[in-house]
């Protein structure tokens, strides 16, 4: 079978296209003859990991895969044979990601694509839509609580917004003018500008500060004075070394690993989806053969969608 590779810590040259062997599923798993795969922002990061690993292991990158079943696991009763289906798929095990026409996934990590929703844009959701809800359940906010969000155009956000809504959540989120539309349309309450007046927006909204902040835009520190004092934020790409915020602010960070066996997370963003209430956008569709350009296009930035390879 057909799998995107990487073998070395080299850019965007270090993918390929190379031939796995197709397995069979055991207990708690099934195969899935992948349509599409998202290229992610996070794609990139396992060049590091082949370049720390064993000389001549190539890689299989890939976070999210939507297709079809061919076979399930002894005992498998939720899932069937012939289903139209989207998964998480962690990279860093030894068979790799879902860049690949055959996987095996664990049971856990599929859910059924609703009617309604195309193969391709089921694609887009599993790994962005687990980082929003991941994030929204380390930061737990109740009812009437206010969060802000950075990068309220980007993908994430567009996910992140709705779902907030759904738990009550008053969201400001922000936009650059171009955008501001959008981000009203994702459902946030009120949009604010990037950038440097962020802050000053955020507190003439929320005297006092917001009860958290979900920091897709990697602004870390610069947004704390957006937060009250005993307030969090969410950080999707860690968190400097330099100690805890003043104030009693609480750091969260988001990682998606934790939420690769979270099923009940996954029906909910496929009935959220198939109800219309998060919308999925692809940016652009690759073959497989051409990963390479779509990576180099994901690193350019400024998508307001996901690229997808379809095998």
């Amino acid at each position: 079978m057909r799998a995107v590779t990487i073998s070395k810590n080299n850019g965007s040259t270090s993918i390929s296209i190379g031939d796995r062997p197709a397995v069979e599923p055991e207990s708690g798993s099934v195969r899935i003859h992948v349509a599409a795969a998202s290229v992610n922002p996070s794609d990139p990061f396992l060049w590091h990991a082949v370049e720390n690993g064993p000389d001549g292991v190539s890689v299989v990158p890939g976070l999210d895969a939507a297709g079809t079943i061919t076979a399930v696991g002894p005992g498998e009763r939720r899932l069937s044979v012939g289903q139209h289906v989207m998964a998480i798929v962690n990279p860093r095990r030894p068979e790799g990601g879902a860049q690949a026409e055959e996987i095996v996934v664990p049971a856990a990590s599929v859910v059924p694509v609703p009617g309604g929703i195309g193969i391709t844009e089921a694609a887009t959701l599993p790994m962005t839509g687990l980082t929003a809800l991941e994030g929204l359940r380390l930061l737990s906010l109740p009812v009437g609580a206010v969060l802000a969000v950075t990068g309220g155009a980007g993908l994430l956000s567009s996910l992140l917004i709705p779902l907030a809504k759904r738990q009550g959540l008053r969201v400001i989120a922000d936009a650059k003018p171009a955008d501001e539309e959008l981000v009203r349309s994702f459902g946030a309450d009120e949009v604010v500008p990037r950038g440097e007046a962020f802050n000053g927006a955020v507190l003439q909204l929320a005297p006092g500060g917001v009860d958290a902040v979900y920091d897709t835009a990697n602004l870390t520190r610069a947004v704390l004075p957006a937060i009250r004092p005993g307030g969090a934020i969410a950080v999707i790409r860690g968190w400097d070394d330099s100690g805890d915020p003043e104030r009693g602010i609480t750091v969260h960070p988001v990682s998606v690993g934790k939420a690769f066996s979270d099923t009940a997370g996954l029906e909910l963003l496929a009935a959220e989806a198939a109800a219309g209430r998060i919308r999925l956008r692809v940016a652009e569709t690759y073959a497989p053969e051409n990963a390479r350009a779509a990576y180099e296009r994901m690193e350019a930035g400024g998508l307001r969608g996901r690229l997808v390879l379809t095998f």
